[in-house]
């Protein structure tokens, strides 16, 4: 018995068996970014892609900061060789394809449209990362952030209009979109026929007669013309502040676990607007 209690610990201590373990990652999308910064251990990660420190679309761009930041390219992430690399289905094919052909394991991410495809996605990263309990851990507290939304938006069935600069205006097939549908509430959008989205006149805003905005901001100036949009006398006579809710790009760019943050920001602001 002793001699077998010695070869198991002789095994369990060996420097193979120590060298197992959570791979080490780098991300050169924006979104899986986010994702691996929510569940991978700090020493799994290698480095993160070039606009992971931007506070205008990252949402934990500070936590960004302490890690490498990357080009976007292939040359700085082969010099790191890390076990998995993560890319979005935008990020450049020429990139991807390098890194495959020198033989790093490429793992890709599509832009996810549905708080569905947002749950599936944040189990794969949990499990390609070794942390399969985070994920668990994540999609739990999403839930829990949709009931206490639903609570908040079952006072008045919306009709909700997502629009952002230049008046683009946000469809159907579209995670806004989900995550409005999944509280019960109704984009509006599809009263234009829009699928993923289009510009909309602000004539044609107006006319549909939406009962609130979803805009990413209430600034009361505009940096361009594009933002400038939102601020137009007509549209502000009908839509004042308190028939707009906001949620900050940082918020929406990408689904993970941040939606946490983002459901509990429309609730807050579904509360704001209730008669």
């Amino acid at each position: 018995m002793k001699q077998l209690v010695a070869i198991c610990i002789l095994t369990l201590c060996s420097p193979a068996a120590l060298a197992e373990g959570p791979p080490r990652v780098a991300s050169i999308n924006l979104c899986t970014d986010q994702l691996v910064m929510a569940m991978a251990d700090p020493r799994q990660i290698a480095g993160l892609s070039p606009f992971s420190r931007d506070p205008s679309q990252s949402f934990d761009a500070v936590k960004a900061g302490q890690f490498r930041r990357l080009s976007g390219e292939a040359e700085d992430v082969l010099v790191l060789k890390p076990d998995i690399v993560f890319a979005g289905d935008y990020t450049k094919r020429e990139t991807r394809e390098l890194l495959k052909e020198k033989g790093l394991r490429v793992e890709e991410f599509f832009f996810a449209r549905s708080l569905g495809e947002v749950k599936a996605q944040i189990r794969r990263m949990g499990d390609l990362l070794g942390q399969p309990s985070r994920a668990a851990d994540d999609i739990a507290k999403i839930d829990a952030a949709i009931t206490e939304a639903r609570q908040a938006a079952s006072r008045k069935a919306y009709r909700v209009l997502p629009v952002s600069r230049r008046g683009w205006v946000t469809g159907g097939d579209t995670l806004a979109n989900s995550l409005l549908t999944e509280l019960g509430l109704k984009n509006a959008a599809g009263e234009l026929g829009y699928d993923y989205g289009g510009f909309a006149p602000l004539e044609t805003i107006i006319s549909l007669k939406p009962d609130l905005l979803l805009v990413s901001d209430t600034a009361n100036s505009a940096e361009d013309e594009g933002q400038a949009f939102l601020l137009h006398p007509a549209l502000e006579k009908f839509y004042p502040p308190s028939k707009r809710i906001a949620l900050p790009d940082r918020l929406t760019v990408c689904g993970g676990p941040m939606l946490v943050d983002t459901l509990k920001a429309l609730t807050a602001e579904l509360r704001r607007v209730a008669p």
